[in-house]
């Protein structure tokens, strides 16, 4: 079916299909082009990350696919009543082990140099707003909850943890707004090609694979925050050597600034991971995905109190400078 599509749609003849990791994806004299669909976003969305692509690959990124376009001249192509994009990019070799956090850290650097101005994937000064609408929309659910006898467990939990959630979030957020407040931001805080969650897969777990479709432009903080949350919440013992290694890698190439130190933690403390289980639970209709996510709730909310001390250490676990800098800590984040 894939091979059709490239073939009727973008003239391409291709030799065999393949799974790329997670992509689905075709190989032909020497290329890969793997085939994505949009997720809603409009052509002018594509247009803007394909230019910021561009940018990257003449900045020296080999990693980084093209979006092609169609034979109407789409970077969106429509087959069998559906949407997708086409990514090129030349065959890449597999993994070898790397400094992520210095490779990481190399790919900031390239995207603050954009030479244009970003808008529609823009999230740079946004994370208030979008924090505090995720908070409202996820506390009407509750509060109509609160008048109803629970359905199982998963709504039991949910209705007995969300108080303690809620305060999280809203010191989370006023963390954020002293931060920016009382903090200068430097030339190195600029925005750049960051991801929605990076993590250690996010380059592919086996090919390089810089996926336009995953990036957002952000401050560089938020890469670093989720990548450290993905990594504790692999192994909540044993994650404090590569978080520092980490760390210490991506300093290598570009310094931590106080500001950055301070929105990076900000972040940690915005109990992303907590949210997206709930919000999952209500989108999806499976029942066997809703007894995961009643696992994974039942987990995060054992892990509460270990989750504080993660917090608590955050900044002595990575080496920040906290005198020096002046980084904040949270009275209430003490050990219990």
């Amino acid at each position: 079916m894939l091979q059709k599509l490239l073939e009727n749609n973008y003239g391409i003849q291709v030799d065999e299909y393949l799974k790329l990791d997670s992509y689905d994806a075709l190989r032909s004299n020497g290329w890969f082009y793997l085939i994505a669909k949009p997720e809603g976003r409009s052509a002018e969305d594509i247009i803007e990350l394909e230019n910021i692509a561009d940018h990257l690959r003449k900045s020296g990124d080999k990693h980084v696919p093209a979006f092609l376009q169609d034979k109407e001249g789409s970077y969106i192509t429509a087959w069998e009543d559906q949407q997708y994009c086409v990514l090129a990019n030349r065959q890449s070799e597999k993994h070898v082990k790397v400094k992520l956090g210095r490779k990481l850290a190399k790919f900031h650097e390239r995207g603050k140099k954009v030479p244009f101005k970003i808008e529609r994937s823009s999230r740079i000064g946004q994370w208030k707003q979008l924090w505090e609408k995720r908070l409202d929309q996820i506390e009407k659910v509750w509060s109509d909850l609160m008048f109803q006898t629970p359905e199982d467990e998963f709504e039991k939990m949910f209705i007995d943890s969300f108080p303690y959630y809620i305060g999280l979030t809203e010191n989370a957020i006023q963390y954020l707004v002293d931060t920016e407040l009382d903090d200068e931001p430097k030339e190195t805080d600029s925005g750049t090609v960051c991801h929605e969650r990076f993590s250690k897969d996010s380059w592919g777990a086996n090919y390089y694979i810089k996926d336009p479709l995953d990036w957002v432009f952000d401050h560089r903080s938020r890469d670093l925050a989720e990548w450290t949350r993905e990594r504790y919440f692999q192994n909540t013992q044993t994650y404090e050597l590569d978080v520092r290694q980490f760390f210490s890698d991506y300093q290598t190439v570009s310094p931590l600034t106080s500001f950055s130190w301070r929105l990076l933690f900000s972040r940690l403390l915005f109990p992303l991971h907590y949210f997206e289980c709930i919000e999952n639970y209500y989108i999806t209709r499976s029942e066997q995905d809703k007894r995961l996510l009643e696992e994974q709730l039942m987990r995060i909310l054992k892990q509460s109190t270990e989750y504080e001390r993660f917090l608590a250490y955050f900044y002595h676990t990575v080496g920040a400078p906290i005198k020096p800098l002046k980084l904040p800590q949270l009275d209430w984040l003490v050990l219990r």
